[in-house]
């Protein structure tokens, strides 16, 4: 563990279950102060009670006056904000793209590519006045190779990518760096409910439809969760302090998905 975020102020999108979760975990273990946004108030009730010292406030990353009560709340209730960690995110339909709807198109964008611009407007005056901070965008193995019948997941986390580029080119000189994690298959509920779902598509047992996963990545591992939050907590720490703009994968080197 890295012993150097003692009194950082954080706040993680989502941060109610799954990586969110755990990121908000590594950083608690860590010594920081962390504040959580999630739009379900059972999932925020349910994470603030199993995790001391863990803070939050109901909020939709897809809604502008959310982010903005969010991240008001957060530096009034810590005295500032150090990192951002952009981790909302939602799966967006699986069909060919000419049947997907232009409201579910729109959503996954939204969700996925405008709640974390809406988070790093609101975030960059308050680092921008203290010349420092740390921002980091969680966007996916799948950036890379690309994933059929994926479009609008696929496109809005590639976005992620540009947009992470940008941040560190534009607000570097104020001292804030911006990266981006790309985690590959995760070993909770939803990857393995990604898992099962091909396994009964293609009418094959679970084993089967894991080595097909596994077969085209690099260390055949699935990622566990924490393995994120831990790689969020070394990059947000002094160790980390000229790395910015940068994709790194937490993934085994995905080479290519089904």
């Amino acid at each position: 563990m890295i012993k150097e975020n003692k009194n950082q102020k954080v706040i993680v999108t989502a941060g109610g279950s799954g990586i969110g979760f755990e990121i908000a975990k590594c950083f608690l273990l860590n010594g920081a102060d962390v504040f959580i946004c999630d739009n379900s108030p059972s999932t925020l009730n349910d994470a603030t009670q199993k995790c001391d010292g863990l803070k939050g406030v109901v909020a939709d990353v897809g809604l502008t006056s959310d982010v903005e009560k969010f991240v008001s709340a957060a530096s009034h209730e810590m005295g500032g904000i150090d990192v951002l960690v952009n981790n909302a995110g939602i799966g967006g339909p699986r069909a060919p793209l000419e049947e997907i709807s232009y409201e579910d198109w729109n959503e996954t964008i939204n969700i996925n590519l405008n709640g974390m611009f809406y988070c790093i407007k609101n975030v960059a005056p308050i680092m921008k006045a203290q010349k420092s901070g740390t921002i980091i965008n969680i966007s996916t193995a799948s950036a890379k190779v690309a994933l059929p019948l994926r479009s609008p997941y696929v496109a809005s986390k590639v976005g992620v990518l540009g947009l992470t580029h940008t941040v560190a080119r534009e607000y570097g000189p104020f001292g804030i760096r911006c990266n981006a994690i790309l985690p590959g298959l995760i070993d909770n509920d939803r990857g393995r409910r990604i898992l099962n779902n091909h396994a009964v598509e293609n009418n094959i047992d679970f084993e089967e439809a894991e080595q097909s996963f596994l077969k085209y990545i690099s260390l055949r591992t699935w990622i566990d969760p924490s393995e994120v939050g831990e790689l969020a907590v070394f990059l947000a720490s002094p160790a980390g302090r000229n790395i910015t703009g940068q994709q790194i994968g937490m993934d085994g080197n995905v080479e290519w998905e089904i």
